[in-house]
């Protein structure tokens, strides 16, 4: 690990997790545009927490790589990359909603290192590294629960957002009669968190991108948590990504695939 990460990765997500709710205060609907699809939007907010984000990196790491949402990729053959959601949980932030957060990854090649999650509206700071994981200070572990009719899990329609022709629906009634309850919230680097810190005691999704999950799953990881895809193996999230406590996962991954 380099030198001065964890508390950098403190220092900057907390201060962009400050910078977008100052933006929502002066958002207004001109200020919000779609992307791919009409569901999909993408607001001025989030390319100026990642602008911040990207030259609090540039000042401290110019040699190493980045993959923003909004940016895109620079320096593809750098041995460091940082991974960037600036808002995960736009339509949330957008609504003025709480339930939104900002997180970035440091990578080394290719695999995470580092992750913080910050839900400014919920002053909550998840981050981890090799020592472990944490919220606000604390360490933290994944639930023990171990019956999925005593469980909560967490979910989201990425897909349905992006028209996928293979969506989330199916799925749902596999799991929903064997199962306590169901959460969506709208922001799947918290969704892994709180996993992580065993709020829920798993999660899935279809057709998210890296930048949404990179410092979510390594932070459950860190927790003690399984995160893998749909099958079981490490394709996530080309291939869905799942996550949840050790105890419920094998059941959690069989239910799903029927």
């Amino acid at each position: 690990m380099i030198a001065g990460i964890p508390d950098f990765l403190k220092r900057i997500v907390a201060e962009a997790g400050a910078l977008a709710v100052s933006e929502r205060k002066k958002l207004c609907d001109g200020d919000i545009a779609a992307k791919a699809t009409a569901k999909d939007i993408v607001t001025v907010a989030d390319r100026r927490v990642e602008e911040y984000i990207i030259g609090e990196i540039r000042k401290a790491f110019p040699g190493h790589g980045i993959l923003g949402e909004e940016t895109g990729v620079s320096a593809p053959g750098a041995v460091f990359r940082w991974v960037i959601d600036p808002i995960d949980g736009t339509s949330s932030f957008a609504h003025d909603q709480r339930y939104y957060s900002v997180s970035i990854a440091l990578q080394e090649n290719g695999e995470t290192i580092a992750g913080a999650v910050y839900a400014p509206r919920l002053d909550e700071l998840f981050f981890a590294d090799a020592t472990g994981a944490y919220l606000n200070g604390e360490r933290i572990a994944g639930s023990t629960r171990s019956k999925l009719i005593e469980c909560i899990l967490a979910t989201g329609f990425a897909c349905i957002r992006a028209n996928a022709v293979k969506n989330n629906l199916e799925y749902l009634p596999r799991i929903l009669p064997k199962i306590r309850d169901i959460r969506r919230c709208g922001s799947a680097a918290l969704d892994l968190c709180y996993v992580a810190c065993g709020r829920y005691d798993g999660f899935w999704e279809l057709d998210l991108q890296l930048y949404d999950i990179a410092a979510g799953a390594f932070i459950a990881r860190q927790a003690g948590c399984v995160v893998s895809d749909l099958d079981g193996g490490g394709n996530f999230p080309e291939k869905g990504t799942v996550a949840a406590n050790r105890f419920i996962r094998d059941e959690l991954l069989t239910t799903l695939r029927g």
